[in-house]
């Protein structure tokens, strides 16, 4: 098939690690189909960000400026995405005659490829995460663009059952939506030793050692961390805690725990390159992440493949993939609850292999074969409309 997928969580030159997780399913995905990939920057990136170099394989991948209103105008966003989209790319998209078209977050760009797949006359398929259902579709005027992403979608994927439950609940016909969970890279996240891999991070072994892992931004739950981490020194005054990422809460999280006097205890290691996350994994004691709300985080399934618990929140999808055997959650925003949970785990003796065993469920392999029977089937729905059409 010739695919067209249109996405802003993907790697670009001014962003090279975002998007992992679709980096990886759309990699796989290119290799048994001829996949185009485009991309939309946002115009502050551009500007403010060095160019740097994404590398991906086995998609043709291109990128086009997405300008809008800054702050107001949210609803417009779709349509100023649409525009910014035709305007660039508008001859590839007129004579490369893909056979379907797949989007990945709901809004603004599943509102702007439900235009863009009637006016191609193509089937689409929506693909949804978390936040862009969960957040976004509380405002109303974009509620009902991505209501009626999802009503005209020929299919939508879902990396939970919690989300699949949600699309359904603003309009999408349940038997069109399909839980398609996130797979992990088995080469790069499995079990290892822990002193070796605190060794070649220059940690400490023989230190409590808890993990985040992700963007610092407050919706993460990176600041209810921090405040929760001084009742962790209490108990073990040894223990360290590592951010691992970038994000907008960077010189807050330096500030606060300045303020809370555990500087020393806390380090902010800045991003780090996808394929060499696995020894932050392995060298950890607990991979925590308190986000406000989620769809799947795949740091979450990467961790416990490595066998690391997990001290987490109770929402999104992570309750589904996380059981009592390989973490503890909280609900989210309760930072007592947090620090209790963070304490517990450091006392309780884990099943690393169980852990493991576990986290083997979530193969990519398994996870793209799914993928490529539904677009196919999309494809195959779609071809008699489209002949009585013509």
């Amino acid at each position: 098939m010739k695919i067209l997928i249109l996405t802003n969580l993907f790697p670009t030159p001014w962003d090279p690690l975002r998007g992992a997780f679709n980096r990886q399913q759309f990699e796989r995905l290119g290799r048994r189909h001829d996949v185009d990939i485009l991309v939309p920057v946002d115009f502050r990136e551009r500007v403010t960000h060095a160019r740097g170099h994404a590398q991906v394989r086995h998609l043709h991948v291109n990128y086009f400026t997405f300008v809008y209103l800054p702050r107001i105008g949210r609803a417009l966003h779709a349509l100023c995405w649409l525009a910014c989209l035709l305007w660039q790319c508008g001859r590839q998209l007129r004579h490369r005659r893909y056979d379907c078209l797949l989007v990945s977050w709901a809004y603004p760009d599943g509102a702007a490829a439900n235009w863009l797949a009637r006016r191609l006359g193509i089937p689409y398929v929506l693909k949804v995460h978390g936040s862009d259902l969960n957040v976004q579709a509380e405002s109303g005027l974009r509620r009902l663009q991505i209501r009626a992403a999802l009503r005209h979608a020929d299919a939508v994927v879902s990396v939970s059952r919690a989300l699949a439950e949600k699309a359904v609940s603003l309009g999408a016909a349940a038997d069109t939506v399909h839980v398609l969970y996130n797979g992990v890279d088995g080469a790069l996240f499995q079990p290892g030793v822990r002193s070796e891999a605190r060794a070649r991070l220059d940690l400490p072994a023989d230190i409590p050692l808890l993990l985040y892992v992700g963007n610092l931004k407050a919706s993460k739950g990176c600041m209810d961390l921090l405040e929760a981490f001084p009742a962790l020194l209490a108990a073990y005054p040894r223990a360290r805690l590592v951010y691992v990422g970038s994000g907008s809460c960077d010189m807050q999280l330096r500030e606060r725990a300045r303020l809370l006097g555990c500087t020393d205890r806390v380090e902010l290691r800045g991003p780090v390159a996808h394929d060499a996350l696995g020894d932050w994994f392995r060298a950890a004691d607990l991979l925590c992440l308190p986000s406000h709300n989620e769809g799947v985080p795949n740091v979450v399934l990467e961790a416990m493949a490595c066998g690391t618990p997990v001290v987490a929140t109770r929402v999104g999808g992570i309750p589904e993939v996380v059981p009592d055997y390989a973490g503890i959650l909280v609900p989210p925003h309760d930072r007592a609850a947090l620090a209790t949970a963070l304490i517990q785990a450091s006392q309780r003796t884990w099943e690393p292999r169980r852990i493991t065993l576990h986290a083997s469920g979530f193969r990519w392999d398994d996870n793209v074969d799914r993928l490529d029977r539904i677009l196919q089937c999309v494809v195959v729905h779609a071809a008699p409309a489209m002949e009585t059409s013509v």
